[in-house]
């Protein structure tokens, strides 16, 4: 398993892919899937990074493991930041006109869409929200 913690700030974004796009790499994911995963790390980076700490900075530690069988990976993040389950944000309507729907909730709602397991953990005082992707 590899880990980092640095400061959840939105500028931290660019370390954090280049730490999991390595980790990927080395395990050969195809290049779809690392994609897929990309845009998921940086929906869930950037929130954490905006709002968990909010007006405050803290710091995030993120974890990613990847199985040869069946090929796979885990990706968590955890902060100390105020306590949110993403996962209980009611999903956009995506039937409506992007005028029609309500703000905000669609980045979630496409983590939720392109990976394969995700879930939400408040243990300790420390937010850890998992997702998981198989490289097929």
């Amino acid at each position: 398993m590899a880990e980092m913690t640095l400061q959840a700030v939105p500028e931290s974004l660019d370390r954090v892919l280049e730490f999991i796009d390595e980790t990927l790499e080395r395990s050969q994911f195809p290049a779809k899937v690392q994609v897929q995963i990309n845009i998921a790390i940086e929906e869930l980076f950037v929130n954490i990074a905006r709002y968990a700490y909010r007006p405050y900075v803290g710091e995030v530690t993120i974890r990613v493991k990847t199985e040869e069988r069946p090929p796979q990976v885990t990706i968590r993040f955890i902060d100390q930041g105020k306590p949110y389950n993403p996962l209980k944000k009611e999903d956009p309507d995506v039937t409506l006109s992007a005028e029609e729907r309500k703000i905000g909730g669609l980045g979630i709602y496409m983590v939720k869409q392109s990976m394969d397991e995700i879930y939400y953990d408040y243990l300790d005082g420390k937010n850890i929200l998992t997702i998981k992707k198989k490289a097929d």
